[in-house]
């Protein structure tokens, strides 16, 4: 069993930025090394989407286009905490954020391929 907690999520213009962070835990021995950790966001109405990964083991990350430039994920695998560091946010960007957990998800970006989630944080941008 793995357990996610997001943070970090508020009200931001648009152009700023925010740093989302995903504290993970589980057994004694736990750690995040074996593990990918991927954010995701839903919007209202909206299917979830993937917006970037990090294979904890490696270092590999993956970017949506939508994000690309604009979001840095990076691990501090110590503390077992992802980080999503959100710059140049739109409006469009608005959303519930969560974490994901998978040791070996078929496809990065897809919600479905992960089994531990965190309860989300919401990221909201508007002037």
């Amino acid at each position: 069993q793995v357990q996610l907690v997001e943070s970090g999520g508020g009200l931001v213009q648009p152009g700023g930025s925010l740093r989302l962070s995903c504290a993970a835990s589980g057994s004694s021995d736990f750690t995040l090394d074996y593990y990918f950790i991927g954010w995701f966001r839903q919007a209202p109405g909206k299917e979830r989407e993937g917006v970037s990964c990090i294979n904890n083991s490696d270092g590999s990350t993956y970017y949506a286009e939508s994000v690309k430039g604009r979001f840095t994920i990076s691990r501090d695998n110590a503390k077992n905490i992802v980080y999503l560091q959100m710059s140049s946010l739109k409006p469009e960007d608005t959303a519930n954020y969560y974490c994901a957990a998978e040791k070996s998800p078929f496809i990065v970006s897809r919600a479905s391929a992960y089994d531990y989630w965190g309860q989300g944080t919401q990221v909201t941008v508007s002037s």
